[in-house]
């Protein structure tokens, strides 16, 4: 079985700073890391392949230095690492990101064997979308599973895969035919440690690179910029709240004493609130 897992390398999310001209993330002297939620889709794929046998590849699109998240990805234990990069895709939104992977997602099939299964996160912390998993998806004609809490069932045999999905009100049980895409929600696993053996052959392999024709890409006017019709009008940094957090003294123990206390405490601050609540602040 072949299963392709695709990263991004994003900034660290506590450092990230905003440009205060142009209004664009400045990535220039930020650490860099694998997007938090792909790891969930990366353990899940590599607990696939121990119990039943196959491969997995590991794809992302990004400059030169995503080669460190990918050697990050080997030493957890994929077994190859694919990089798509391009001066082409500059500036790619998630339609063109979403085309750039889907062509390298068939080129690998052609190489290493049809994905029954193509993993993602739910959601990158830089772009925060959700859209990437599911245009990949569209483009490969493949059934899309998303926000996937856990697999209960998978036999290859027969094609068919067991999900359960979290969604509004409760929890969704799902079947379908391989192959698929699935998104992996957060929290569904724990990212394992990797073995020294699995380092070491990190650190010696080789990255496979793929330029745009390299990945067999015809339309590049579908990639970068130029595929791109996201419009970023306005990107800003939060402002740091100018109140700060105040001590609630509680008088006595017990659940009612705390509770009134914390009333107390908010009303002696906020008196507006209780007219807005309809509440009246509680005696002391």
């Amino acid at each position: 079985m072949h299963i392709v897992v695709c990263i991004k390398q994003v900034p660290d999310s506590t450092q990230i700073r905003v440009h205060p001209v142009t209004n664009t993330i400045m990535r220039q002297g930020v650490p860099s890391v694998i997007n938090p939620y792909d790891l969930f889709a990366l353990e899940e794929a590599l607990r696939l392949r121990d119990r039943l046998g196959g491969e997995v590849t590991v794809l992302t699109m990004g400059p030169a230095m995503a080669e460190d998240s990918l050697r990050k990805a080997l030493t957890y234990g994929a077994d190859r690492a694919v990089l798509l990069t391009d001066r082409f895709f500059a500036g790619s939104d998630t339609l063109a990101t979403s085309y750039a992977l889907a062509t390298a997602i068939g080129k690998a099939g052609a190489l290493w064997g049809t994905p029954s299964i193509v993993f993602t996160g739910k959601q990158t912390i830089d772009g925060d979308t959700a859209q990437v998993g599911p245009g990949v998806a569209k483009r490969l004609g493949l059934t899309q599973l998303t926000y996937v809490s856990r697999i209960n069932e998978i036999d290859v045999a027969s094609g068919s895969i067991i999900v359960e999905r979290r969604a509004e009100g409760g929890v969704q049980r799902l079947q379908s035919r391989l192959p698929v895409l699935i998104t992996m929600l957060e929290e569904t696993n724990e990212m394992r440690r990797g073995t020294l053996g699995d380092a070491l052959r990190a650190a010696r392999a080789e990255i496979v690179r793929w330029s745009a024709q390299d990945a067999g890409i015809e339309d590049l006017a579908k990639c970068g910029l130029k595929g791109s019709p996201t419009i970023v009008k306005q990107v800003y940094a939060p402002k740091a709240r100018a109140e700060k957090a105040a001590l609630i003294d509680v008088p006595g123990a017990g659940f009612h004493a705390l509770a009134d206390a914390v009333w107390a405490g908010i009303f002696q601050r906020k008196p507006e609130l209780a007219d807005d609540l309809s509440f009246s602040a509680p005696s002391e």
